[in-house]
């Protein structure tokens, strides 16, 4: 046996891990033994695999997920302190949603969300009947942002050879969309040209399941709400103003529903009215 190679027990006791971890290491591929004897199935680990071994063992105390702790550490100076530094922005991003959250749940529990969040106003629009061109998807919560940004681009674009887009883009929700429920939501542009927009969607449209549909007229319940107000929960409690009004104004919800985007996106400082929250009601 090659002197520089250390038995698993002697290269735990190193790197200060258990046999069990470094075994664990191997299945998920972070960490392969140097030698693996053929007969008896001993690993042989070498001491420059210390470092490595230590490294993977501090990034799972972050649940740092497998693939990216798998690239990370393939990856050498400050390329993979950079890697380290942006899986540490999404997690703080995730836990500032996840402490809105619960505050808003606190508050919920208590009955005292709408303070937390202002008073939502509730009014009602009549919208007539649009010819939209319209891309669908199942998706899960967190890639539901990226999704709407990316369709309505798409959309926007083909209504650009479509006599324009005549109204506010909007996303309709068929069923719920969060980390377990994956919708379907669809993005719509009310276009001017409803022949140019279908033939369109023939010949560019099946690679993202693009469609021209007739939105009808329709009366809808709405509440403006800010930039900053466009995640959750902030926005569930919008949705559950609008359902709590059209219930105590006696009306029925008559649709799916929907966010529509009638501000500049990429212009709205946080606190600017961007979406209305709406359901159609009847």
């Amino acid at each position: 046996m090659d002197d520089e190679l250390l038995t698993i027990g002697a290269f735990a006791a190193r790197a200060r891990l258990s046999p069990k971890a470094l075994r664990l290491y191997d299945r998920l591929g972070l960490l392969a033994p140097a030698h693996v004897d053929e007969a008896s199935g001993y690993r042989y680990y070498r001491a420059e695999q210390v470092e490595r071994a230590r490294l993977v063992a501090l990034l799972r105390q972050l649940d740092m997920p497998l693939a990216r702790i798998a690239e990370l550490v393939e990856t050498d100076g400050e390329a993979a302190a950079d890697l380290l530094a942006a899986y540490w922005s999404d997690v703080e991003t995730r836990i500032a949603g996840q402490r809105t959250l619960a505050e808003y749940l606190r508050g919920r529990l208590s009955g005292r969300s709408s303070e937390m969040y202002g008073k939502f106003v509730v009014e009602t629009v009549d919208v007539p009947e649009q010819v939209v061109i319209t891309q669908s998807r199942h998706t899960l919560q967190d890639e539901l942002p990226a999704w709407i940004g990316a369709s309505l681009d798409r959309l926007e674009e083909a209504a650009g050879v479509c006599g324009g887009a005549v109204g506010a883009p909007f996303i309709v929700y068929y069923s719920e969309v969060s980390m377990e429920s994956d919708g379907p939501a669809e993005s719509c542009v009310p276009i001017a040209d409803k022949a140019a927009a279908r033939a369109w969607a023939e010949q560019h449209g099946r690679a993202w399941e693009t469609t021209v549909r007739v939105e009808p007229a329709q009366r809808l319940a709405y509440t403006r709400i800010a930039k900053a107000q466009v995640a959750a929960p902030q926005i569930g409690a919008a949705f559950e103003a609008v359902e709590q009004w059209i219930a105590a104004q006696g009306l029925q919800q008559a649709g799916p529903c929907r966010e529509i985007y009638f501000a500049d996106w990429n212009a709205a400082g946080p606190e600017d009215p961007v979406c209305d929250v709406a359901f159609p009601v009847r």
